[in-house]
């Protein structure tokens, strides 16, 4: 029997209609891809993408490409997460990039060491009072920076009903020229030691995997996360049953600022310098991320865990591009085909559920 009563007004279940989580088939995604390089590789390459083959290292597993996958997407993973939870209201945020590379030269400016090997720092922007300053400052310092940034962003949409990508859009142009003209176009390096221990070693995916423990937790199981998900599945609904939509978009966007200014924390540590021109095209990575990871761009579906997997999905193809040789110009181009066919998905997707 394929059908059975449910509820009133003469509605049927078909548990033929059951769907199967998202996280779960952006799992199988990922090991689909993960097969193929395997594959390609020992039958065109002779060598293999995921397990060690190395007589002279005991391990089963290619440890520093497993690392080097992580670490390339951790950074931009942390964006992420702020970015998904911006969708997941039915906003986006086209400025995280730009937050990312503003942040990192004010940062960058309150992290100096005053001495470099016996000499003055030749890359100072302040006088002798603002350097060697404990390492909450400048910390302090980024995330102000990234909450403003994300402050104007959700003020503007929430009271002056500015769309999100007109707003986001000003927004990427601002910080991007604010970066520029911070120390006139030149990077600042020489942070203290302390600042620069932030971004070392695996540091980046453990402040990226903290991260998104936390606020899976939050998504899931808190009054916010509820409050997110009510907004971007139908925000007149959310008015009437009394959620403070505004203040709620406001929240949401300084939250992904902050996020976005955490990551050029973390960048800008683990380079050791700060430049104007850190964070292009970050934005649109940490939006295809979310994406692939099964989040709708029609607001009001998805998950940090799938993010999650995204993310990964996209260190390992990029890592695969590398480990096939492939020059960079064509991994851009596949990260474009990437964008625009995690889009055609997620589009698929809604009218498959409409249809159903």
């Amino acid at each position: 029997m394929s059908e059975a009563s449910h509820g009133l007004g003469g509605l049927k279940y078909d548990p033929r209609k059951k769907e199967r989580p998202q996280e779960l088939n952006v799992f199988l995604a990922l090991v689909v891809i993960v097969v193929a390089f395997e594959l390609i590789g020992r039958l065109f390459l002779g060598d293999s993408f995921l397990f060690n083959t190395r007589e002279n290292v005991d391990t089963l597993f290619n440890n520093q490409r497993l690392s080097i996958i992580i670490l390339q997407v951790s950074i931009v993973g942390i964006i992420a997460l702020g970015v998904t939870q911006v969708i997941i209201t039915g906003g986006i945020d086209l400025s995280s990039g730009s937050i990312v590379g503003v942040t990192a030269m004010v940062t960058m400016s309150f992290a100096q060491t005053a001495m470099v090997n016996g000499n003055p720092n030749p890359k100072a922007i302040f006088g002798e009072g603002l350097m060697d300053l404990p390492i909450l400052v400048p910390v302090l310092v980024g995330l102000a920076c990234g909450l403003a940034a994300g402050f104007i962003n959700g003020a503007l949409i929430a009271y002056t009903r500015i769309p999100p990508f007109i707003a986001t859009l000003g927004m990427m142009v601002t910080a991007r020229g604010a970066a520029k003209w911070w120390s006139k176009g030149n990077p600042i390096s020489f942070p203290t030691e302390q600042y620069a221990a932030i971004g070392q070693g695996m540091n980046p995916v453990l402040i990226f995997m903290a991260l998104a423990i936390l606020f899976h937790c939050v998504m899931t199981y808190t009054r916010y996360g509820k409050h997110c998900y009510a907004i971007g599945s139908n925000e007149a609904a959310a008015r009437m049953s009394g959620i403070n939509v505004n203040a709620h978009k406001v929240l949401v966007y300084t939250i992904a600022g902050m996020l976005a200014a955490l990551a050029a924390v973390v960048l800008s540590s683990r380079n050791l310098t700060a430049q104007a021109g850190m964070g292009v095209m970050y934005e649109l990575d940490a939006i295809a991320m979310a994406v692939i990871g099964g989040v709708s761009l029609a607001g009001g579906r998805g998950s940090i865990l799938g993010t999650v997997l995204g993310a990964l999905i996209f260190g390992v193809i990029i890592s695969g591009f590398t480990f096939l040789k492939l020059d960079a110009y064509y991994q851009e181009m596949v990260k474009g085909v990437i964008i625009v066919a995690a889009v055609v998905l997620d589009q698929w997707r809604q009218r498959g559920r409409v249809r159903g």
